[in-house]
């Protein structure tokens, strides 16, 4: 009886141990792939910022009266290449599939489109300033509802479409179930609820077939596999306005060369605790 107790803890501390590698292997996952979306949408942010300076860029090129001579100057085609580098940066992290990549890809040919007619402004004079301002800051369609179509307004309202399906995908990411505590915490807490049931029925052994206190160091046994558990859980929990600070996450190598050493102890200790009882089994006392 003892015997198969000490084994039943053993595997609930070992199985502790895989569940906690499983989960910081995945939750490190999870963030880092939010974290690549995250700068993928700061890069946006930023190619909207830039794109809202080449059109304020092209008013001044065209106020001077010399777009046959300066064109749209080389402010604005500073901006626009920023704008193409960074889109360019932005589809590494884009999280909304194949979705997100096609919006890119078409926001991509709008800013070639822009760059094309700005460029005509030499030959098309104030026509081709409008051309070129209309599809840097054209106004979207509207349902029936009066709600915005996406990405059929200008390049800079098709940029702001574009951070909101990215940030759309973020918080589907950070809903992730390795990311849920409703998850995490029954998944790693399930060992050492049925750890303290069998140290509880260990105690009752002990106490009423050897009339021996529990030994206790299968308490600090408890107390460290508990520990390492809700951790795990604890740092599991990452929310959006935590990644730019990068969090301390369960896959950390500081945090495993603490929580795996503490579980290899727990072990240890289960072993000790468990070896008097059954060295009595072997031998009783005449």
């Amino acid at each position: 009886m003892v015997r198969w107790l000490r084994v039943g803890v053993l595997s609930m501390v070992a199985l502790t141990a895989l569940l906690y590698l499983v989960v910081a292997n995945r939750v490190g996952e999870q963030i880092a792939a939010a974290q690549r979306t995250r700068e993928a949408i700061a890069a946006i942010d930023s190619a909207h910022r830039q794109a809202e300076l080449a059109y304020a860029e092209l008013g001044e090129a065209s106020a001077t009266k010399a777009l046959d001579l300066t064109g749209p100057g080389a402010e604005f085609a500073n901006a626009t290449t920023r704008v193409g580098t960074l889109l360019t940066s932005a589809t590494e992290g884009n999280a909304a599939g194949e979705r997100g990549l096609h919006h890119i890809q078409f926001v991509q040919g709008q800013l070639t489109t822009c760059v094309q007619l700005a460029n005509r402004v030499v030959s098309d004079g104030a026509r081709g300033v409008v051309a070129a301002r209309e599809a840097l800051n054209d106004q979207p369609e509207t349902e029936a509802d009066r709600d915005d179509v996406r990405f059929t307004g200008g390049l800079i309202e098709s940029l702001e479409d574009l951070t909101e399906i990215e940030s759309i995908a973020l918080d589907e990411q950070l809903r992730s179930r390795w990311l849920n505590p409703y998850l995490l915490w029954p998944l790693l807490l399930a060992p050492v609820i049925v750890m303290l049931l069998l140290v509880t029925a260990t105690d009752y052994v002990i106490a009423s077939h050897f009339r021996r206190r529990p030994h206790p160091a299968l308490a600090l046994a408890l107390l460290a596999t508990a520990s390492v558990a809700v951790t795990g859980c604890l740092l599991s929990r990452v929310t959006r306005g935590e990644l730019p600070h990068h969090p301390v996450l369960p896959g950390e190598g500081w945090v495993m060369a603490i929580a795996l050493p503490l579980l290899v102890g727990a072990g240890a200790l289960v072993y000790m605790a468990y070896r008097p009882r059954i060295a009595e089994y072997r031998f009783p006392r005449s």
